[in-house]
């Protein structure tokens, strides 16, 4: 006898199912995409527990026929193809009759379906054994379908699912995809009985960016339009200067069908060469429309990926569309201060001790070039009134009313000092950047809080549903780096206080919010250790951004002082410079 045997029916599902069904945010996707299919106008879903509990989605589309009701349990059973041509020539989402089979195979599924002229609704209902019951009931015209119990029949898998919050921002992400694509209909997004979205018909695309994503994106973007005889472009690129080193808001769309692709993000990003630095990407939202014929929606289970008859045509136009997008909008090219070729000071080696500010006996002297009215709030400060702490055990003993060499504040982001062989150049943002790197590692190993500088005002900021998700999940990390961020509502927060030296000003806070998220989206890995220098790398980096100019000597004094108490005071996290020497004999070939 042979060894080979043909699987059950019930065991092929289960096995599609774990193509098809990776998550509760894969159950909403096809649904709502069902509903789509069948022409709702408005489109329901109802979430208890994050989808472990259950998953329904309502509409009020052309809903099926008792006997439809039934097939569309069977392994592809579609109206969509009927043929090998039918194949290449797609405009639909839902085309191979694999999405309610999977779901049925590791959840119990009520369907309820009434066609306009049908006096009673076909209810459905399967359960263990692929057993299936049909009875006639009550209901509005449209579909409905309840998913109970997901992977009950599967523990391992269900043992697999993230917590609430992450497995929630999933289906968030799966909603949004969708939602944006379709302006013309209405949304809804039920969570354990509270309504976490509603977005109404919308006039226009970015009106539904604006509902879905928050206002905060919609400030950052501008139009973006190209046709031609192989594709016509819409949609939306992010301003130069409000790329992130790690950006959540990036969509491709074809025909209406949301997609990835790292070779048309290429694409984007070649276009943005000329205008932001090296390790960070702008927000796009780019819809594709092409000859369904053109294009292959077929090559992965979950048709997150698509295939293009002519790539390279493609990666040409949207890099051709997005360029002229920021040349039409007037950006210019960034300049980069790190930059290959730029200018720098003999770097420092173990040597560096010789390097310290010197120590000189005090004297009467004025400052020529001190304007009293030129005061920039902000800056780095550990509120440390005396700076001679900085220099003990560094430099042979000085009398006790000895200090160190004034410091000369050069445009708010430099600091020049003597040293024993010359001068030494300080870069404030740089020095500031590693301050706050140790202070953040800090207190992630030991818990210890950082300290929280207040606002006046507390700044409300609209982000949407998934970002809010992200500021709950990581309330304690915030909380301990200084950060005072209360959620408002299913899609806002409250920004009270910032971690000190941050610029508190309104829109230094929205720029914030906007790196944090950035941060915050990277779900990170590994040992504790790796993840606290990754974050505090992280913030440090990003503080670096919203850097409040040194006002005055005082503040120069206590940032030296700060930064000479690190354990690494040469460099940042990322390796760059924060101290130069100019040294006599340099000055001295200058004259």
């Amino acid at each position: 006898m042979g060894r080979l045997q043909v699987l059950s029916s019930q065991l092929a599902n289960m096995i599609a199912a774990g193509e098809v069904v990776g998550r509760p945010a894969s159950v909403v996707k096809e649904l709502m995409e069902n509903s789509l299919d069948a022409g709702a106008s408005s489109v329901d879903v109802i979430i208890t527990d994050a989808g472990r509990t259950s998953i329904q989605v309502v509409d009020n589309g052309c809903g099926m026929s008792p006997e439809d009701a039934l097939l569309c349990f069977e392994r592809h059973a579609t109206s969509k193809i009927s043929s090998p041509e039918d194949l290449e020539s797609i405009s639909t989402f839902g085309f191979r009759g694999e999405a309610l089979p999977s779901i049925a195979a590791v959840a119990e599924v009520v369907l309820k379906t009434r066609r306009s002229g049908d006096e009673t609704a076909v209810k459905v209902e399967t359960g263990s054994f692929s057993q299936m019951t049909r009875s006639f009931c009550q209901a509005p015209v449209g579909t409905s379908i309840s998913v109970r119990n997901l992977f009950y029949n599967t523990p391992a898998r269900r043992k697999f699912l993230k917590s609430d919050n992450i497995e929630f921002r999933h289906i968030i992400n799966e909603f949004t995809h969708i939602a944006l694509t379709r302006p013309d209909v209405s949304f809804s997004l039920t969570h354990n009985g509270s309504t976490v979205l509603s977005v109404r018909k919308a006039k226009s695309v970015k009106f539904r960016i604006l509902d879905l994503l928050g206002e905060s994106v919609v400030g950052d973007i501008v139009d973006l339009s190209g046709d031609s005889s192989l594709v016509r472009i819409s949609g939306f690129t992010g301003r130069p200067e409000s790329s992130r080193k790690s950006q959540p808001n990036q969509f491709f769309f074809v025909n209406g069908r949301y997609f990835r692709s790292p070779y048309l993000h290429k694409a984007v990003m070649n276009a943005y060469a000329d205008f932001i630095p090296d390790g960070v990407s702008p927000a796009y939202i780019i819809f594709l429309e092409v000859d369904p014929g053109s294009v292959d929606v077929n090559i992965s289970p979950t048709k997150s990926e698509v295939k293009f008859e002519e790539d390279a045509a493609v990666f040409q136009a949207i890099y051709a569309c997005v360029r002229s997008s920021l040349g039409r909008n007037g950006f210019s090219d960034s300049l980069d201060f790190d930059a290959e070729g730029a200018a720098k000071l003999p770097e420092l080696g173990r040597s560096f001790e010789e390097y310290r500010p010197v120590a000189i006996e005090p004297s009467a002297s004025f400052d020529p070039l001190y304007n009293p009215f030129d005061v920039t709030p902000g800056g780095w400060s550990s509120g440390k009134e005396d700076a001679s702490a900085l220099f003990e055990g560094v430099l042979p003993a000085a009398p006790k009313e000895s200090a160190p060499a004034d410091p000369l504040v050069v445009k708010g982001r430099f600091i020049v000092v003597e040293s024993n062989s010359g001068m030494m150049v300080v870069d404030a943002r740089k020095a500031g950047q590693r301050i706050l790197y140790e202070q953040a590692l800090r207190s992630l190993r030991s818990g210890e809080e950082h300290i929280t500088q207040k606002v006046m005002f507390p700044v409300q900021v609209q982000v949407g549903p998934a970002p809010r998700l992200l500021f709950d999940e990581n309330s304690e990390i915030l909380r301990s780096l200084g950060f005072d961020i209360s959620p408002i509502g299913n899609d806002t927060i409250a920004v009270g206080g910032v971690p000190e030296g941050f610029e508190g000003s309104e829109q230094a806070i929205h720029d914030m919010v906007g790196d944090l998220l950035g941060v915050l989206a990277v779900d990170p890995h590994g040992l504790p250790e790796i993840m606290h220098s990754n974050m505090a790398s992280k913030f440090s980096a990003m503080a670096a951004r919203h850097f409040a100019p040194i006002a005055n000597k005082s503040q120069a004094q206590s940032l030296l002082e700060d930064l000479f108490g690190c354990e690494n005071s040469e460099t940042t996290p990322s390796g760059s410079r924060i101290t130069w020497i100019i040294d006599i004999d340099e000055l001295e070939k200058k004259f």
